[in-house]
């Protein structure tokens, strides 16, 4: 009796490291939620961005420990959704989207809107999406890109242009639940040997971004963003070169056939 009563604990138990590392992502979110209504948008930025640090760090030991559970993925789901949903929506607005009334907190809603909505997709398709790709822009991609230009355009000492900004949020709504791909990382085994020019070009970019924080980024996740539209329009592009020239096959086929 006491072995079952010991397996049920096990089987209702959570693992803690990788809970940890999400609650310290929730917290960094949430911070960066309240230093954006202080108006104190670089703290709020830097916030967002350990936030994403943290939810990083939780998928990967989760994975290296074999500790993937149910609870772990409901866990970071509702924790992403105030990280990257919510506080992200909250500094768009207050940063760059106020002067444009209505229409500025409508952005902003979209942002947190179609979060939860990218969000509830993604959980719907673990195990069975490729995990190559990403199905739409995943959620802390959109709030990495808006803490990064708010630190840009701090460190310039650049006023947001707001009706920029809102099409920005917009379109950056529209890819997280669209249907346009993007490269995820997550087949990259870290227990497989890599060259050693590999380990230069991480250097590399450590040092870049050290130069440079602020500019680097801003740059970096924007190419992040728009790789996603570039891929999708090269892998159309690609299908339809295959479709017409499977055609074009048949058809000479056809004729040779007939003669």
């Amino acid at each position: 009796m006491k072995s079952v009563s010991k397996k049920l604990n096990m089987r209702r138990g959570i693992y803690i490291l990788p809970s940890l590392f999400t609650i310290m992502g929730l917290f960094a979110g949430f911070y960066g939620l309240i230093a954006a209504i202080q108006g104190k948008y670089e703290l709020a930025a830097w916030a967002i961005i350990a936030a994403a640090i943290f939810d990083m760090l939780d998928g990967r030991v989760a994975r290296l420990l074999h500790a993937e559970t149910a609870f772990g993925a409901e866990l970071d789901s509702l924790c992403d959704m105030t990280s990257f949903g919510l506080a992200p929506a909250v500094l768009i607005y207050l940063w760059a989207l106020t002067p444009l009334g209505k229409l500025g907190w409508l952005a902003a809603f979209l942002i947190a809107a179609c979060s939860a909505l990218r969000l509830a997709r993604f959980n719907t398709q673990i195990g069975i999406q490729d995990k190559k790709y990403f199905q739409g822009l995943p959620t802390p991609a959109t709030a990495l890109l808006i803490a990064a230009a708010v630190l840009f355009h701090e460190e310039s000492a650049l006023e947001p242009i707001s009706w920029l900004w809102g099409m920005i949020a917009a379109f950056l709504a529209w890819l997280m639940v669209s249907g346009v791909r993007f490269i995820s990382g997550k087949d990259i085994d870290l227990h497989q040997k890599r060259s050693f020019a590999m380990i230069v070009i991480m250097m590399i970019a450590i040092v870049l971004v050290m130069v440079d924080p602020y500019r680097i980024l801003f740059a970096v996740f924007m190419a992040y963003v728009l790789h996603g539209p570039m891929l999708s329009i090269w892998q159309n592009r690609k299908a339809r070169a295959y479709r017409l020239t499977r055609r074009r096959a048949r058809k000479r086929k056809q004729e040779s056939g007939n003669d």
